[in-house]
């Protein structure tokens, strides 16, 4: 899985919308809306369930329903979205069993990533996660729940990362995001600050390089994280977290 290593470029859970601008082609208008929803699902501000009104949506992006309907697809294909006959379009709301399916998958392939990073990681990559670490610690002092979330999501990306593969990479942050849509519904009483110190831990056993010590700390927190699921719907208004 290790390749040749290059200078990290640390790839977020999602994309930033903002940068595209308004006369853009409707593929275009299409992934705005796609990353949209998605960043809104990853950083917890989309609930399970919600529906999604291709009109008021199209309203909102200044966008034809038709290029909603594409947006719609393409969330449907990546099991983001439900599409249901005479009803519309809604956030998929994961089953139990769909919950630890995802976790089961994220802790085969974490526990690879680990093994695997903790064999080669070099001084510069363990200073690169200790600067991460920074950043969740002050997202998490601020009490700032869109970044902390997508910030404790990212640390296990930047893992991955760090391996050079792009496909693990995009596998694992398909899954993150499904985590977060996961932990929407099943909101988790696992604090920020837990997941934090946790990831403290990971990243001393790195430097020590201690695989054995990563991998057990590594299915440790996912262990502890979707332990502490439970269910806890909400209500949200499209138009306060979608942003053009």
């Amino acid at each position: 899985m290790n390749r040749a290593r290059q200078p990290l470029k640390i790839v977020p859970l999602t994309s930033d919308i903002h940068d595209t601008p308004a006369s853009a082609p409707s593929g275009s208008a299409t992934q705005r809306i796609v990353d949209s929803i998605t960043t809104a699902i990853a950083e917890r501000r989309l609930m399970p369930g919600t529906k999604l009104s291709e009109q008021k949506i199209g309203d909102i992006f200044k966008v034809s329903r038709t290029v909603v309907r594409q947006a719609f697809n393409q969330l449907s294909r990546d099991r983001l979205v439900v599409l249901e006959p005479a009803r519309g379009a809604f956030v998929a709301t994961p089953t139990a069993e769909e919950a630890n399916d995802v976790f089961e998958v994220r802790a085969i392939l974490e526990t690879a990533v680990t093994k695997q990073l903790c064999a080669t990681i070099t001084d510069a990559q363990v200073k690169q996660l200790r600067d991460h670490l920074e950043l969740e610690r002050a997202a998490v002092n601020n009490a700032e729940i869109p970044g902390r979330t997508r910030l404790l999501g990212d640390f296990h990306l930047v893992l991955a990362q760090m391996l050079g593969n792009q496909v693990l990479v995009q596998m694992l942050s398909e899954l993150l995001t499904r985590s977060s849509l996961i932990a929407l519904m099943r909101q988790s009483s696992h604090s920020a600050e837990e997941s934090l110190d946790e990831h403290v831990a990971i990243v001393d056993a790195f430097e020590k390089r201690d695989v054995k010590a990563a991998v057990r700390l590594v299915s440790k927190h996912l262990a502890n994280v979707q332990h502490n699921l439970h269910l806890d719907p909400q209500r949200v208004d499209l138009a306060d977290i979608l942003h053009p």
